[in-house]
C-alpha cells in the first residue's frame, strides 16, 4: 500500500517537490498528493526575493525560471532592482532571484569601474539599507576642492557639490583641499641684525590654495615649504638691516619677505595674501639702551626748541629797541603806556608843568616806583 500526503499551496505562494534532492516539479497554488518518499518546499512569493543554496541549479528549470526575475551580475558589475518604480535592492557580483508577482522589475546595471556614480534617484538610492555596502558619498563645501585617487592616481577632481563612488573598484582615497584663506604664523624667530643686535621676530603670512592638485603634487605638505620659505625670506631681510632702518620702516621688511615668497607660494599651488611683522621683541637691555637714547633724543630736541624760543624773544627785543631808538614819538607813547600799567589801579591825580613832558614822566614813574619799594 503507497502512502500518500497533501500538499497546499496558496495563490501568493509556489511550491518545489524535490525527490532525493533533485527538483522534478513545481507546485501551482492548490492542492497536491505526494508519495512519502518526495519532500515538498512551499514558499512565500511575497518576501520577492529567492534564496536558495542551491540557486544556479534550481534557476536552470525552465518551469521555475518563468516565475522568477534572475538577474546575473559579473564581478565588475552591480545593480539596481526596482519594481513597480521603487527600488527593492541594490546587488553585488553573482547571481540573484526574484519572485515574478504583481508589478514588473526594472534592472539597472552599472560598472565599478567607471567608479562615478549617478542617478536621478539619487536620495533614494543612498537611503536604501543595502547602500553603505556598495556605495560612498562625499559632500564638500563651497570652499572645498576634492582630489579623488584610485589605486594612487588622480581620477577625477571636483568642486561644491555630493560626490558618490561604487567601492570596490580598487583603492579609492580622496583628498579634501580647503580653498579658504589661512593664516601662517612664523613665531618666536631671534635673528641678528646688521649691527649684531639679537631680536625675536613674529611674522604673520595669510595664503590661500589657488591650485588644489599642484599644491598636494609640489610637495607632501604645502603649508610647511611655505612656513620654510618665509622663515627663510624673514631671516634674510632683516639680517640685512640695522635695528634702526628696522624700526623705522617695517613695511619695508614685509614687503621684501613677501616678494621672496611669492614665487615658491606660486610653485606651491598657493597664492599669498598679505604679510605682515605682528611683533619685533628686544632683549631687556637692549630696551634699556633704547630707552635712554629715546630719552636723550628728546632731551636735545626739547633743549633746540628752547634755544630756539629765546634767540626769536631776544631778536624780538632787539628789533623793538631799534624801533623806538628811530621814533621818538612811539617811545614817548611808550613810555605812557608803561606809567599807565604802574598806576592801574591806583587813585592817583596827576599835575604836570611846563617842560619836556618825557621827563616829568620819567621823574613820576621813579617816584612810584619808589614809593611802592
Amino acid at each position: 500500500m503507497k502512502l500518500l500526503n497533501t500538499t497546499y499551496v496558496r495563490k501568493n505562494e509556489i511550491g518545489l517537490r524535490f525527490e532525493r534532492g533533485d527538483l522534478v516539479a513545481v507546485l501551482e497554488p492548490g492542492e497536491h498528493r505526494r508519495r512519502w518518499k518526495r519532500e515538498d518546499v512551499v514558499l512565500d512569493r511575497l518576501t520577492l526575493r529567492f534564496e536558495h543554496p542551491e540557486l544556479e541549479v534550481l534557476v536552470q528549470n525552465d518551469a521555475l525560471a518563468a516565475h522568477l526575475e534572475v538577474v546575473d551580475l559579473g564581478d565588475s558589475e552591480r545593480a539596481l532592482v526596482f519594481r513597480a518604480g521603487r527600488l527593492v535592492d541594490i546587488l553585488g557580483a553573482g547571481l540573484h532571484a526574484f519572485w515574478r508577482i504583481g508589478a514588473e522589475y526594472r534592472v539597472e546595471r552599472f560598472d565599478v569601474n567607471a567608479l562615478r556614480f549617478d542617478h536621478p534617484a539619487m536620495d533614494a538610492v543612498l537611503q536604501h539599507g543595502s547602500a553603505p555596502r556598495f556605495l560612498r558619498a562625499v559632500q564638500t563645501d563651497q570652499h572645498e576642492e576634492i582630489l579623488v585617487y584610485r589605486d594612487g592616481d588622480l581620477v577625477e577632481r571636483f568642486g561644491p557639490g555630493r560626490y558618490v563612488h561604487w567601492l570596490g573598484a580598487g583603492r579609492v582615497t580622496w583628498e579634501s583641499i580647503d580653498l579658504r584663506e589661512q593664516a601662517l604664523d612664523v613665531s618666536g624667530q631671534e635673528i641678528m641684525t646688521a649691527d649684531k643686535v639679537t631680536l625675536r621676530v613674529n611674522l604673520l603670512v595669510a595664503y590661500r590654495v589657488v591650485d588644489a592638485l599642484r599644491s598636494v603634487g609640489a610637495s607632501s605638505d604645502a603649508t610647511q615649504s611655505l612656513y620654510r620659505a618665509a622663515q627663510l625670506a624673514l631671516r634674510a631681510s632683516v639680517g640685512g638691516r640695522t635695528l634702526d632702518a628696522l624700526l623705522a620702516d617695517k613695511s619695508e621688511v614685509t614687503d621684501e619677505v613677501r616678494g621672496a615668497i611669492a614665487s615658491r607660494a606660486s610653485e606651491l599651488g598657493l597664492a599669498v595674501d598679505s604679510v605682515g611683522l605682528r611683533d619685533v621683541i628686544l632683549p631687556g637691555e637692549m630696551k634699556s639702551i633704547l630707552n635712554q637714547v629715546i630719552e636723550a633724543q628728546k632731551q636735545s630736541e626739547a633743549n633746540l626748541i628752547r634755544r630756539r624760543e629765546e634767540t626769536a624773544a631776544a631778536r624780538s627785543q632787539a628789533n623793538t629797541a631799534k624801533l623806538l631808538a628811530e621814533n621818538p614819538v612811539l617811545l614817548r607813547m611808550k613810555e605812557l603806556e608803561q606809567v599807565g600799567q604802574i598806576l592801574a589801579g591806583a587813585r592817583a591825580t596827576l599835575v604836570l608843568g611846563k617842560g619836556d613832558l618825557t621827563e616829568q614822566l620819567r621823574g613820576l614813574g621813579a617816584g612810584v616806583i619808589d614809593g611802592a619799594s
